[in-house]
């Protein structure tokens, strides 16, 4: 009330009656009442806009940033029953995975542990440093894709260029399996092995919905009053079904990779859910409890949809006290550091790095 008698005063008495009325205006518009306790403001309508690629990576990287969105992205099947074939085809389509062995040096050994199917990622050359410790690796794609071979590409990776063993585990997947299959087989290697390192010396890490395990399955250790890995490192993580995510929407389309929540990817999360609770922290473990986690680096990118998943999550983290690094990559929509670019090494050099710091020697 001081500042409406202060401008009035300004005004002048014979234009107090129509001062009020503009300083009404004036203060709606400064002052903006908030909305209703519980009620959301309207949201923000943004002008159509275009997206130069960027100049600030590399060329490689530049062609995936110029790569069209496809055609009807936003109408992906919905049920188990219309997922099946099209599950099957992915499944069917050629891996890559041998290519990706040969070009780091990775001998890929296939085994079973504790019952879950798994690859033994050997580089060629292991350091002194390196040669009791082992890393986890839980794949992503959005629960449904990339198993089989194709589940060790990014293991090999960490293998290659961090000159570690990774035990890729290769767990059950939607359309077939569903929550808590993927969860299930990642607490089930884990166990397993316990077996072959000291937890003191061993890690897990994954990107994406293999980033969302990687959380999930320390939540379920800490249930169960199982040893913690040393240190985690999960990439982008699918921490978060419920949609309700910052860039979610900032990022719409802006990221070629999962374009947006309506696209396959949450499809594909949703039918893994199986109807169970989207906000249970075993499928978005943002909401989970995060205290006595181990050191963990998260990865994203300026572009990725899953920006705000992994922010969120390392804000979690630190409020509870954990160590936590958030690596921020240039214009990287959804996990480009997956991809054959110069800006992989990088990333990939980043993890070994801090697993290097953690893990025990």
């Amino acid at each position: 009330m001081k500042i409406y008698g202060r401008l009035l005063a300004l005004a002048g008495p014979e234009r107090k009656g129509k001062s009020m009325l503009r300083l009404v205006g004036l203060l709606a518009v400064l002052f903006a009442l908030p909305a209703a306790e519980g009620q959301l403001p309207e949201p923000r309508e943004i002008p159509q806009r275009t997206l130069p690629v960027s100049s600030n990576v590399s060329s490689q990287m530049q062609q995936l940033l110029a790569a069209p969105i496809p055609e009807n992205w936003d109408k992906p099947p919905r049920t188990r029953e219309e997922w099946m074939p099209i599950a099957a085809r992915m499944d069917e389509a050629p891996s890559g995975a041998q290519s990706v062995l040969e070009r780091f040096g990775v001998t890929a050994q296939p085994m079973v542990v504790n019952g879950v199917k798994a690859y033994m990622l050997t580089p060629d050359n292991i350091p002194v440093e390196n040669r009791d410790r082992l890393l986890m690796h839980i794949h992503g794609g959005c629960y449904m894709m990339f198993g089989g071979e194709a589940a060790i590409t990014e293991g090999a990776r960490m293998a290659g260029y961090g000159q570690f063993r990774v035990l890729s585990i290769d767990y059950r997947r939607p359309p077939t399996f569903l929550y808590p299959a993927a969860l299930d087989d990642a607490v089930s290697a884990w166990k397993g092995a316990l077996e072959m390192a000291d937890p003191n010396k061993m890690g897990i890490f994954g990107a994406s919905a293999g980033g969302a395990l990687t959380l999930s399955t320390v939540l379920r250790l800490k249930q169960e009053g199982l040893p913690l890995p040393a240190a985690i490192a999960p990439g982008t993580p699918m921490s978060d079904l419920t949609k309700s995510s910052d860039s979610f929407y900032t990022n719409r389309l802006v990221d070629n990779v999962l374009l947006g929540t309506e696209g396959r990817c949450q499809a594909m999360a949703e039918v893994y859910a199986g109807g169970h609770d989207l906000s249970d922290p075993m499928l978005s473990p943002v909401y989970g409890d995060m205290s006595g986690f181990p050191p963990t680096l998260l990865t994203t990118g300026t572009r990725d949809l899953l920006l705000s998943d992994t922010v969120r999550v390392h804000r979690n983290l630190r409020r509870a006290g954990v160590e936590a690094d958030l690596h921020v990559y240039e214009a990287q929509a959804h996990a480009y550091y997956l991809r054959d670019i110069p800006e992989s090494k990088e990333a990939f050099e980043e993890m070994a790095l801090f697993f290097d710091k953690y893990l025990a020697r």
